[in-house]
């Protein structure tokens, strides 16, 4: 089979398109025949050598893939030949609460292999059955993207029609995160450098939108929008650059969804206003199997269906990588893996 590799060193020169052996299922695994694949920033840093440079090479890289199975080990009881699943973001964390530490460190597209490759082995609990009426590269998009956004919001931050939640962008977090806020009922403010995205984001369900470039103070326009109030929740996407915009939009007693770092990690960092507001910052760490399934089961309800920027064949998915780390993208952008 032929799989994409990080061989001689972190960068994008050196992931290389190989052939390894077919897998063959053990105790308790099947083999998926991967259909397609999504991108996330994660996946773009890992490969760049930033996100874990003392990261273990060889390495398959994307965490990202659904197919179908098309083997099944000794003692596999769940899942059968000819299911559609997607593979699982963390091998062993199956519920909640947070697990241990060695538990979050066994998550796919490094430490472990991904699922940039035509085949992959994974033990029976690492796959999901996806919503039947998802196609593969829908479904691409869900163990990551999908469930970081309803982890976020649904499963730690309640959302409901009590809710103003501000989403910074239009990526693949946030295009989720826009759709389970709209679903729940919630006043949705979308930020967005680009007129035209926010437009995009008002059809999928935006109540208000703003554009953070003509009004780089958009912490005080969420307090005009909301009538000095401020949001309920945050979901901050943009890390240090954006941080502090969220902590003057969100009111008293809010919470502020910590996910994304496109702009850095580090920022200074005033903790009064966190103190004197009752604020509550949440970390969010995509999320565990039983998220996953109950997300599933939410979409299926609901037909929810993923927004996809693009699709690109296997033999580019490099060069999509690369120009990933770029942004531009509304939604996911998703590899279609040749059989």
């Amino acid at each position: 089979m032929r799989v994409w590799q990080l061989s001689g060193g972190f960068g994008f020169d050196n992931l290389e398109l190989v052939e390894r052996a077919d897998p063959e299922p053990g105790r308790g695994q099947v083999v998926v025949q991967v259909e397609a694949c999504s991108l996330n920033y994660r996946d773009f840093l890992m490969v760049a050598g930033m996100y874990n440079p003392k990261q273990a090479l060889p390495l398959i890289p994307l965490s990202d893939g659904a197919g179908v199975v098309t083997a099944v080990g000794e003692d596999v009881r769940d899942v059968a030949v000819g299911d559609r699943v997607a593979c699982t973001f963390f091998r062993d964390w199956i519920g909640r609460p947070v697990p241990s530490r060695a538990t979050l460190k066994r998550a796919r597209g490094g430490p472990l292999d991904g699922m940039l490759a035509q085949r992959v082995c994974v033990y029976e609990r690492e796959v999901v059955r996806i919503p039947a009426h998802l196609s593969a590269e829908e479904a691409a998009t869900l163990p990551c993207a999908a469930l970081t956004a309803w982890s976020a919001l649904v499963e730690q931050g309640n959302v409901g029609p009590h809710d103003t939640v501000v989403i910074q962008g239009t990526g693949g977090v946030a295009s989720f995160a826009l759709q389970f806020a709209s679903l729940a009922g919630a006043r949705v403010i979308v930020t967005s450098s680009s007129d035209e995205k926010l437009e995009r984001a008002r059809a999928l369900g935006a109540h208000d939108t703003i554009n953070y470039v003509s009004e780089p103070e958009w912490g005080k326009r969420v307090l005009a929008l909301t009538g000095g109030e401020g949001a309920t929740q945050v979901v901050e996407l943009g890390g240090a650059e954006t941080f502090a915009q969220s902590l003057k939009a969100i009111r008293p007693g809010g919470v502020v969804h910590m996910i994304g770092v496109l702009s850095g990690v580090q920022a200074p960092f005033n903790v009064l206003p966190v103190v004197m507001q009752n604020v509550r910052l949440q970390g969010v760490l995509v999320g565990p199997r039983q998220d996953f399934e109950r997300m599933n089961a939410a979409m299926a309800l609901h037909q929810t269906r993923p927004v996809i920027d693009r699709v690109v064949a296997f033999g580019e998915a490099a060069q999509a990588l690369e120009a990933f780390g770029k942004g531009g993208h509304f939604g996911k952008v998703v590899v279609r893996v040749d059989a």
